[in-house]
């Protein structure tokens, strides 16, 4: 798939040497994973599959003997320099069967979830939580909206951000989402390096 081919080779081209020898240990996940995935999320951007196909994985994500943590995807947080890392299809699938619950959110501060977002939440089913930042996914994380309100559209792109609590539509689908990060030129991995 183009988009996803373009983002790794900008990808590969960012990349310190020290995290791309590590990148270079990752294969794609089994197509029995991915077709698991398929048909558990009928609604799974073909984006992500492609980039499930090539790298299955970089959050403590063992390849034979080796263990990679590469941060490969970002957000809007810091101005976009916040690195994430993509979990495996394998970590997809498990932590994408809990609830998430934004109603305690809205009844505090509306403008915490975005109207976008279904006011009932991420229910089971109905989104991929695909991304966990590089604090080990505590204070912020990144899913795929399969159930958003009448204003949202369905794929969009969700960032959990961390005290203050916050729930933000990134992007209208997971193409829109990677373009934005080849967009902006990677500068999410500039943090990486300091």
């Amino acid at each position: 798939m183009d988009i996803v081919n373009q983002f790794l080779n900008g990808l590969r081209g960012a990349l310190s040497t020290e995290e791309l020898e590590e990148l270079n240990t990752a294969s794609g996940a089994t197509k029995e994973n991915i077709e698991t995935l398929k048909s558990e999320y009928p609604n799974c951007p073909e984006s992500l599959i492609c980039l499930l196909d090539n790298i299955d994985g970089t959050y403590w994500r063992k390849y034979g003997e080796s263990e990679i943590a590469v941060c490969i995807l970002g957000s809007d947080v810091e101005e976009g320099k916040y690195p994430y890392y993509l979990l495996s299809t394998q970590q997809m699938l498990e932590s994408s069967k809990e609830e998430e619950d934004v109603s305690y959110l809205l009844e505090y501060d509306e403008e915490a979830v975005d109207s976008k977002i279904n006011p009932e939440g991420l229910l089971p089913g109905m989104y991929i939580h695909f991304s966990d930042c590089m604090n080990n996914g505590g204070s912020s994380r990144l899913y795929i909206d399969f159930n958003p309100s009448d204003e949202g559209v369905c794929g969009q792109i969700i960032r959990f951000l961390h005290d203050p609590d916050e729930y933000e539509v990134i992007a209208n689908s997971f193409d829109e989402y990677l373009q934005d990060l080849i967009d902006c030129g990677f500068i999410f991995l500039e943090n990486e390096e300091q």
